[in-house]
């Protein structure tokens, strides 16, 4: 294995791989630390983990673990994935789980970039934008788990970092690798171990990339890794085999993003949907059986959905708990994907990271093969024989994106 790969979350995760799968790396995505070597043709594993939301400490032992598989694959380079939205709470995680796996790997300069420009994800001058406006505008502001009021990258990781934060501008990217390269290695001699890098478009991605050769640790969402196989002497082809399946696909979304919220207005348009509200799962309304055994009876693509406003999350929360709220709901979710894969449905599609994370924990699935894309960042998945799966961030995906995901996992195979 080349290069080692540390997900905070499984949507992330599989839209890394989806990434290096794209640019020629054999790549496989693990849920959770492996207990048993990887396959000698893997060259990228992504090793998926549910640490975005949990405190800082248990994410920091999570990944260290995931480090040393790593590392025990005989990993050259190990890549940090977090949100191209930069979710992450005041105490952390993306701060101290990247500050924890660069004093292990003794890294100096470290690439901070989560720009992802095929999804409208910018940085300029330390700014992440979405499309055309600010991070704190774009409706991250109201994110029920990970709120985001603060478009500045670099101050966010300071508040959650030991040392200074450094920043790499982007007059600096569009001077190319070697300009990015010596500036990175000009603010590690200054101290600033954690470097914010401007991009704007996915040329700079690969330049940042070619400055990334040899360095031990870099971080970012999937755009970062863009570059990176290049560096291996891996180019982009595609070799890829994909294998849909037949019968019936459930939607389970728990997502309540601004994106998300508009898939769902446009699906419920043209199928049958059933949503739930905390209410109905608190006073036991509603059930995962009951919900499980809807969608095995309704025609076409049934969604179940608990996707709201943020107001109406607020109000939730505020009458059962943050932690609690969203630990039903994942519970619900996965439990409806248990019941229906047990009775026969072999595609799935979830949106939502948190949402995303309980099913496939739920359905203790172990390694997934990357398929192919549907929509930027979202891969569709096969987990063995009879089973195929996308995991969909809540930002993600085009405003059809259910029926066309739905289309990819039946097939045709290529």
């Amino acid at each position: 294995m080349l290069l080692g790969c540390i997900g905070d979350d499984f949507t992330g995760s599989s839209d890394l791989a989806n990434t290096l799968a794209k640019q020629g790396m054999r790549s496989v995505q693990y849920t959770g630390v492996p207990v048993t070597p990887a396959e000698a043709q893997v060259q990228a594993g992504v090793v998926a983990l549910k640490t975005r939301s949990i405190p800082a400490a248990d994410a920091i032992a999570q990944s260290l673990a995931a480090l040393e598989w790593l590392l025990a694959q005989g990993c050259e380079q190990i890549y940090f994935k977090y949100c191209s939205t930069f979710d992450s709470t005041k105490d952390g995680n993306i701060g101290p789980v990247s500050e924890a796996l660069a004093d292990a790997l003794r890294a100096r300069a470290v690439i901070v970039c989560p720009a992802f420009p095929g999804t409208g994800r910018s940085i300029y001058q330390g700014h992440l934008f979405v499309d055309d406006v600010l991070l704190n505008e774009s409706g991250m502001q109201d994110h029920p788990l990970t709120p985001m009021t603060d478009p500045d990258i670099r101050r966010v990781l300071a508040a959650q970092s030991n040392g200074p934060v450094g920043h790499v501008d982007a007059y600096t990217v569009l001077s190319g690798a070697q300009a990015i390269r010596a500036r990175l290695d000009a603010q590690a001699v200054a101290g600033k171990r954690l470097i914010v890098v401007d991009a704007l478009q996915d040329a700079d991605l690969m330049q940042i990339g070619a400055a990334a050769k040899g360095l031990k640790l870099i971080t970012g969402g999937s755009g970062a890794a863009l570059g990176l196989p290049a560096n291996f002497g891996i180019t982009a082809g595609s070799g890829m085999t994909w294998k849909g399946e037949d019968g019936k696909c459930v939607i389970l979304s728990g997502s309540c993003s601004v994106a998300t919220r508009g898939q769902i207005a446009h699906h419920k348009a043209l199928h049958n949907a059933l949503e739930i509200s905390a209410d109905m799962l608190f006073d036991g309304e509603m059930s995962a059986e009951k919900a499980a055994q809807w969608a095995l009876d309704t025609d076409g693509l049934p969604l179940i959905y608990s996707s709201a406003d943020p107001e109406m999350v607020s109000v939730a929360q505020t009458k059962y708990g943050r932690d609690e709220s969203a630990e039903a709901f994942e519970q619900f979710f996965a439990s409806i994907a248990r019941i229906c894969t047990g009775a026969g449905v072999r595609k799935l599609l979830t949106a939502g990271g948190e949402t995303s994370g309980a099913v496939v924990e739920g359905l203790a699935l172990s390694q997934l093969e990357i398929g192919p894309e549907i929509d930027p960042g979202v891969p569709a998945l096969r987990a063995g024989n009879g089973l195929v799966l996308a995991l969909k961030s809540g930002n993600f995906g085009s405003v059809d994106y259910f029926e066309k995901a739905a289309k990819i996992l039946t097939g045709p195979n290529i």
